[in-house]
């Protein structure tokens, strides 16, 4: 038998007209990375919050069973005195603060009268060294990039003697750089005999650094798959996570590429809104057609977010320059609004910060970007406002009991749909999707393609921002490559591969 650090029982967990677990099973052997995979809703988080303390003993029916003693945990505290640490998706460091503060925040390092900083900036430089951390640990969290940010949190958790690491999406927000840096250092961790349980929907990483994988669909365990050859079948845990085969990743479509220009691009410079001498868009031109699928690839830092924030009524930058044109007629935006009502949509990455109001309702949320078609005189229609958003639940599969729910109680990916239906009731002709399909499962990844390929159909043109080139090759029909806030190449899809987009970024890089 082998020798499990974990075993968790048949845990159920309800929630208000929900079971969010259903006797759910996992077995997570002594230093192995074990991988939790599956939909959007499928269970995975709550799981973890259930052995974490998040979800307190007494609020779930099962056993946690932890280096072979029955838990009962009731607290994010009482899990972390045995050594199980949990790092949420969403980090949970203050800005303001530095990398020391933080790491023992709660858990503060004190001598007889005050709090002891010698001591505190050397605890933190060791743990920072561990996991390669080469900064002042008095820099301010928010003058480090996200990259760094998943560090610290690591090293946070080194801080308290972890045994069990529980990572939640740690790479949904971070270059693919990074990312590996990120994995090899798990790798490194189970070397020195630390046990890992890593959610993530990206099978490419899961294949590469998981012993075994568990995956989970509504609510139960459907199998724990063995990965230790690292051969696993990809199409496998997919068949597991959403019940059916995907015959396709990314959904057919027959191109219908009109010779109209449906948004042209010319001569476009940014610079830094703080900075006010960085250039961060450099000269870049660019068009795309009516019926087309443009995608814009780059490394972070590259400048594809900033370009389009500034198209999109010059939401980003300073000192902008350069020439827009729609349907071939020049147009100038001063504001998001001009921009929306020139038929201009802009979905930006951050749905939680910038894209939903969380606490509002579906149905709030779909007519937002365009309030004149359900209000009069300024009074909204609320008949009107629900019939939209009924329509658009049902257009694009929203998976939610009422259009009255509120958006923080949904999954990622329907949170992302949600975001979807607000710009798509704003009926632009040209949308911006910038990374549509960041932290949300291959399910709804699908779902959220099939979508793009309808708009396209009509008529309309997509620009579609992406850090994973597999998308971008599989969805798009023309490339850009941009760098260092150029664009460095442009080409067809059919002849695009991963080699040629990595070299032209290399090539150009100073």
């Amino acid at each position: 038998m082998a020798d499990n650090i974990l075993v968790m029982k048949d845990i159920t967990k309800l929630f208000p007209g929900v079971k969010a677990l259903d006797n759910v099973n996992i077995e997570v052997a002594r230093g192995e990375i074990h991988a939790l995979v599956g939909e959007n809703g499928a269970g995975k988080s709550t799981l973890m919050n259930v052995l974490s303390g998040v979800h307190p003993y007494g609020s779930y029916s099962g056993d946690i069973i932890y280096e072979g003693e029955v838990c009962q945990f009731r607290t994010l505290r009482d899990s972390e005195k045995k050594g199980i640490v949990i790092i949420h998706q969403e980090l949970a460091l203050i800005p303001e603060l530095s990398i020391g503060e933080n790491m023992f925040l709660g858990n503060e390092r004190r001598g007889r009268f005050s709090l002891d900083w010698d001591r505190t900036y050397h605890d933190a430089e060791q743990h920072m060294r561990q996991v390669g951390l080469k900064d002042e640990p008095a820099t301010l969290i928010k003058d480090i990039g996200t990259g760094k940010q998943q560090l610290v949190e690591i090293a946070k958790a080194l801080s308290k003697n972890v045994k069990l690491l529980i990572l939640d999406e740690p790479t949904s927000s971070l270059n693919e750089e990074d990312s590996q840096m990120l994995l090899n250092l798990l790798l490194e961790f189970k070397k020195q005999g630390m046990t890992s349980i890593m959610i993530s929907h990206k099978l490419n990483e899961i294949a590469f650094v998981a012993d075994r994988i568990t995956v989970i669909r509504d609510g139960t365990t459907v199998e724990t798959i063995d990965n230790a050859n690292r051969d696993i079948d990809e199409d496998r845990i997919i068949r597991g996570m959403v019940g059916r085969e995907l015959s396709d990743r990314y959904p057919r479509r027959d191109p219908k590429i009109s010779d109209e220009v449906g948004l042209e691009v010319r001569n476009w410079n940014v610079y830094h809104p703080i900075y006010s001498d960085k250039k961060v868009v450099n000269d870049v031109s660019f068009k795309v057609h009516k019926g087309e699928i443009v995608g814009f690839s780059g490394l972070q830092g590259a400048g594809r977010t900033e370009l389009a924030m500034s198209i999109f009524g010059n939401s980003y930058g300073t000192n902008i320059s350069g020439e827009i044109l729609v349907d071939g007629k020049p147009v100038k935006f001063n504001s998001e609004r001009d921009a929306i009502e020139a038929g201009i949509a802009y979905v930006t990455e951050d749905r939680k910060g910038n894209g939903l109001i969380l606490k509002d309702t579906v149905a709030d949320n779909t007519v937002m970007a365009r309030l004149g078609k359900v209000s009069k005189r300024g009074i909204i229609n609320k008949h009107k406002e629900n019939a939209f958003a009924e329509e658009f639940r049902e257009k694009l599969d929203i998976r939610t009991p009422s259009v009255q729910q509120v958006v923080n109680n949904l999954s990622g990916g329907n949170q992302q749909k949600v975001l979807l239906a607000k710009w798509m009731f704003a009926s632009p002709d040209v949308m911006i999707l910038d990374e549509p399909t960041r932290g949300i499962d291959v399910g709804a990844k699908h779902e959220i393609h099939s979508i793009m390929n309808d708009l396209v159909e009509q008529g309309k043109s997509v620009i579609m921002i992406s850090s994973e080139m597999s998308e971008l090759l599989g969805m798009c029909d023309r490339i850009y490559v941009m760098n260092e806030g150029n664009i460095v190449a442009e080409m067809d899809a059919k002849d695009a591969t991963q080699e040629k987009i990595m070299t032209a970024i290399l090539k150009s890089s100073h």
